[in-house]
């Protein structure tokens, strides 16, 4: 990475750690109970922002698998680039998921009494989290000039659970309360302030890390490329050395 490029990453660095940090704040200490369900309100100023992360990263994922379909057959730098958007962005998305499942289960424990019940909400999200952890599975495990198109179709399988998971609260009866958009729910302003300061926080946060996995893996599937090149390269010569 450039000079440039560092300095440009360490400020984007600070800007995240700041928002964490004033987003933590706001969540912790400068806002009041809920009269209703008292400190555990602040579950929310977290579980909220993850759910959001997700909403955006699962269909980047999405995109850039779709565009890595189209470019594979005539565009081979441009369709290794989406697929290494592809893989940075599911990470993501999947590390969104399991924060949202694990910080929905600690509310549910103190308003609901339960940690987990399998209404329709919750279980459509935990098969989305199962097909996309598959995905990262697939991804990790397999390989050859394949695995690309697997997951890249897998991706758009696995997206299709997502509106699925919107709807839930709407075509069945669950325990889970309305969506805050589109549907009977809204954020209170009482607690806005600090909901929107960690969404800003933990998105920035995840174009930080996601930023950071593409590049890493865009140099790996480079090198990788490369070193192919190589033995094919060291393979003719000798093959024309015993000519």
């Amino acid at each position: 990475m450039s000079a440039k490029g560092k300095l440009i990453r360490g400020i984007c660095f600070i800007i995240t750690l700041a928002l964490l940090g004033y987003g933590l704040r706001l969540a912790l200490w400068a806002s009041p109970p809920d009269a209703e369900q008292a400190n555990m309100i602040r579950a929310f100023y977290y579980h909220f922002p993850n759910w959001i992360g997700a909403s955006i990263f699962l269909p980047l994922n999405l995109a850039a698998s779709v565009a890595y379909l189209l470019l594979r057959q005539k565009y081979a730098e441009a369709s290794m680039k989406a697929d290494a958007l592809a893989l940075a962005t599911a990470e993501m998305g999947v590390l969104y998921c399991t924060l949202g499942l694990v910080s929905g289960s600690l509310w549910g424990r103190e308003v609901w009494g339960i940690w987990w019940t399998w209404d329709a909400r919750l279980t459509t999200t935990l098969m989305l989290w199962t097909i996309y952890i598959s995905y990262l599975f697939v991804r990790h495990v397999s390989s050859g000039s394949t695995r690309a198109t697997t997951c890249a179709v897998l991706a758009i399988f696995g997206f299709c659970d997502i509106p699925i998971v919107y709807m839930s609260t709407r075509w069945w009866r669950t325990q889970h309360p309305a969506p805050v958009f589109g549907g009977e729910g809204s954020i209170a302003p009482s607690i806005a302030r600090p909901v929107w300061w960690n969404v800003l926080a933990w998105v920035a946060w995840g174009l930080l890390i996601a930023s950071i996995r593409y590049a890493a893996e865009l140099r790996r599937q480079q090198n990788q490329k490369e070193e192919a090149l190589n033995i094919s390269l060291s393979t003719e010569v000798q093959g024309l050395q015993h000519v």
